[in-house]
């Protein structure tokens, strides 16, 4: 069989109608999500696509740690642009991606991933001696490979999936304190022919925070009716969670959209969150429902009372805002949202959740 065979089979079943630069990196805005076409560095307003490079290429990016206010810390592309959650960070299977991680902070810290390959010096632990001291600078090797056959008309799994980066070494030899000040991003590594999206959202449930933020301070993305949007969800901390999206749902899968007819993946609009873990999919905004105001939130129901909830805004599609939506976006920031107060969630006189005004 060997490696063309699997090449065949990847053709066949993924599609043409979009395309990514081979090692293609985004810069995501924490709180705001990213409009984007496909470039090595994608920011908001870039026009154009861009055509599918050849495997094999490796790419780089300096990626900056710093100090925020509140005791947070970020990852950037530039000095001075560190963000909660960091940058996303995208490849091609079969391609490497090569990060100079600046240390600009007093701390020990490093950038640790999911999903892709390599190498002991590459591996961000203080176990494997792979970090970065205060003021240091150090450079990490992620590489990835496409699907192989295997024996018994088998298939062994590629890198393509909706992955993770974050610190694995400030105040623990695990980098718990680093994960719990902001230092996470998503990272994606796609197939080619893979869909792009034309936005992107990162939501990391942290605990009891949503990009380490509680409501109504969490984000609120937003989207014009009809526009792909693609979610990277990411847990950590030490809760357990369930992440929910309010009128869109997503196929269960790799990609969140189905394959063909004959796809058994099952439709779904919420999905357990546990911490180290992550998923991604891609929705149409207000498909079927039209545009307007619609939450996400953890489905815990405690947690949501306590503060695990965002909006996104899906304004029609000539990006004027829907009738009611400034006014439920008003009654969101009226809401009490109190952790103190979940216990008490049983009583009808004791609600957690009620609205202002």
């Amino acid at each position: 069989m060997g490696h063309n065979v699997a090449s065949g089979l990847l053709r066949r079943l993924t599609t043409r109608r979009s395309m990514l630069v081979g090692g293609a990196l985004a810069a995501s805005a924490a709180g705001f999500g990213t409009t984007f076409a496909p470039g090595l560095v994608r920011s908001p307003g870039q026009p154009g696509r861009a055509p599918v490079l050849a495997s094999g290429v490796t790419r780089q990016v300096t990626i900056y740690a710093e100090a925020l206010p509140g005791n947070l810390y970020g990852y950037g592309l530039a000095p001075g642009q560190a963000t909660i959650p960091g940058p996303v960070l995208e490849i091609y299977e079969g391609d490497t991606l090569e990060i100079t991680l600046v240390n600009t902070t007093n701390q020990r810290l490093s950038i640790h991933p999911h999903g892709v390959d390599y190498s002991t010096d590459s591996d961000g632990t203080p176990l494997n001696n792979s970090f970065n001291n205060p003021g240091e600078t150090k450079t990490y090797v992620w590489r990835s490979h496409e699907m192989s056959a295997a024996e018994g008309r088998r298939f062994m799994p590629g890198s393509a999936g909706y992955w993770h980066y974050h610190d694995h070494a400030m105040g623990t030899d695990h980098g718990t304190a680093g994960l719990i000040r902001g230092l996470y991003g998503a990272l994606v590594v796609r197939r080619r022919g893979d869909i792009l999206p034309e936005k992107q959202f990162t939501v990391v449930f942290n605990d009891m925070t949503i990009n380490n933020k509680a409501a109504p301070d969490t984000p609120m993305f937003e989207a014009n009716l009809g526009q792909r949007v693609e979610w990277h969800v990411i847990g950590h901390g030490s809760l357990f969670h369930t992440f929910h999206l309010h009128a869109h749902r997503w196929a269960d899968n790799r990609t969140g959209m189905l394959e063909g007819p004959g796809d058994p993946s099952r439709a779904i609009d919420n999905k357990d969150l546990n911490p180290g873990s992550s998923f991604g999919f891609q929705v149409l905004a207000g498909d079927g429902v039209g545009p307007g105001v619609w939450m996400y939130h953890c489905h815990v129901q405690s947690h949501s009372d306590g503060g695990m909830v965002g909006l996104f805004l899906v304004r029609n599609a000539d990006g004027s805002m829907p009738a009611g939506a400034q006014e439920a976006i008003d009654r969101f920031h009226g809401h009490a949202h109190s952790a103190a107060q979940t216990a008490a969630g049983a009583s009808n006189q004791s609600l957690s959740h009620t609205h202002g005004g």
